[in-house]
């Protein structure tokens, strides 16, 4: 698990799922493992670190001991990405405030865009090993 990357996401916002959904389809090498921050594994990976378990405001990722937010996390992520998908981590020389206030702009409007889901989503068979539940 040291070498996994784990990123929490809003498990009932539609974009968030729908990235989720993304990602999954290409990091064939499968170094990325997902947990909603509304579930039981979310929660204590937010109450660990001394991060707030409510009022989600940004995807996280915890990666060789350290934990990302925002513009970061998804830049940590895309490196993981298959090829053409990982050359997005080049936007990384954006300089933080400004990539993380567009990160802002997307993630205070994504429930009004995107929708929201009355409950988490549910990984089938196939995608459980993937899941922190």
């Amino acid at each position: 698990m040291d070498n996994k990357i784990i990123l929490l996401f809003d498990g009932i916002c539609n974009l968030c799922n729908r990235w989720v959904q993304f990602i999954l389809r290409r990091n064939k090498s499968r170094s990325i493992i997902f947990a909603s921050l509304q579930s039981s594994s979310g929660q204590k990976l937010l109450k660990d670190h001394h991060l707030p378990q409510q009022d989600f405001d940004s995807l996280i990722v915890f990666f060789q001991g350290k934990v990302y937010k925002k513009s970061q996390a998804v830049f940590i992520l895309v490196k993981q990405l298959d090829f053409p998908w990982s050359l997005l981590g080049v936007f990384k020389i954006i300089p933080k405030i400004l990539s993380d206030k567009v990160y802002d702009l997307i993630a205070q409007s994504r429930y009004k865009i995107f929708g929201k889901k009355d409950e988490c989503m549910v990984p089938d068979e196939s995608l459980k090993d993937r899941f922190l539940l």
